[in-house]
């Protein structure tokens, strides 16, 4: 997801503001809340974006939603969020909060991609791996499956990306065998 610069914006005030309180955790687990529910609800994102709703009528059906799931200061960042018009922005404020939260708590996620379901020593070699690739921080597995792998798996830190699929050396035999270095004679 491509994050809108004002989303950061909007986040880094809701985070100062939660730290400030000493509330950072639970407003961490309040915005990944929402994240989720943003993201399984198409209904809910397509109401946040219609200019034919009403901002009051959004703020209620918020505050139905999320009633007593979310503390006072998160519903209250809705509501600022809503009031200014901005509650478009509200699935992009959450997943920028916990960006933000994971750079602040030195937490680094991991995205491994197998063919597999992996098993807990394949869990710790890549945990080995990341935390080797980046001393001093808390390494968070994030793990997918997709069997078009065919084996092998990948991991993605951040900019970087380590691939030791089948299908990715399947491919580079492909292109090698492309080239055709063979002559022949006339």
């Amino acid at each position: 997801m491509n994050i809108a610069p004002v989303a950061y914006r909007y986040a880094r005030s809701l985070m100062e503001l939660a730290q400030e309180k000493g509330v950072l955790a639970g407003v961490h687990e309040d915005m990944r809340l929402v994240a989720a529910t943003c993201a399984g609800s198409r209904d809910l994102l397509v109401l946040l974006k219609s200019p034919v709703v009403k901002s009051d009528k959004k703020d209620k059906v918020l505050d139905q939603v999320f009633a007593g799931k979310i503390g006072q200061l998160t519903s209250a960042f809705m509501g600022i969020l809503v009031r200014k018009g901005r509650e478009a922005l509200l699935p992009h404020v959450a997943a920028a909060f916990d960006e933000l939260y994971k750079q602040h708590r030195s937490i680094v996620t991991a995205l491994v991609k197998s063919a597999a379901p992996l098993n807990e020593a394949t869990r710790a070699k890549v945990r080995a791996l990341a935390e080797k690739q980046h001393p001093g921080k808390t390494v968070e597995l994030e793990e997918v499956v997709d069997p078009s792998l065919i084996g092998g798996l990948t991991i993605r830190i951040g900019d970087e990306q380590y691939d030791g699929s089948v299908s990715r050396r399947l491919g580079d035999l492909r292109r090698k065998f492309s080239e055709n270095p063979y002559i022949p004679e006339i």
